[in-house]
């Protein structure tokens, strides 16, 4: 069976225990345009940001989870260890999320002709590829 995809992007859920926190990083700090608030079941809520057509979800559980991410981002450990957001301006975010006291674990390096990226991490130590292309 062949997967019949029906949209050119995917959604990324990410689980968070402190909403205000995610929210500055992401909304405030990244510039992801927040689309709505909504209450799940079970008592879940998902705060929704748009980066270009993909959705990302921002969730709170009534009871947060223990487990946290592996630290160490892709040297950590195994499973999803990032992800990416193509942009034009990577010198800019690097420097807005340096001023709003996020870890910049790598970069900028060119990691070929033409292709510069960065790695930041959220506060719940997830992190976050910043690619840009000359």
């Amino acid at each position: 069976m062949t997967l019949a995809i029906t949209k050119d992007s995917i959604d990324l859920g990410i689980v968070v225990r402190d909403i205000d926190a995610a929210l500055g990083f992401y909304r405030d700090t990244l510039g992801l345009p927040f689309e709505a608030e909504l209450d799940m079941p079970g008592g879940m809520k998902m705060y929704r940001l748009l980066a270009g057509s993909t959705v990302v979800k921002l969730l709170t559980l009534a009871q947060a989870p223990e487990a946290s991410p592996a630290p160490g981002g892709i040297q950590g450990a195994t499973g999803y260890r990032y992800w990416t957001i193509t942009i034009s301006n990577l010198d800019e975010a690097i420097e807005a999320a340096k001023a709003g006291g996020r870890n910049v674990p790598l970069g900028p390096v060119e990691v070929r002709p033409g292709i510069r990226i960065a790695m930041i991490e959220d506060p719940e130590g997830n992190w976050v590829e910043l690619l840009e292309t000359s």
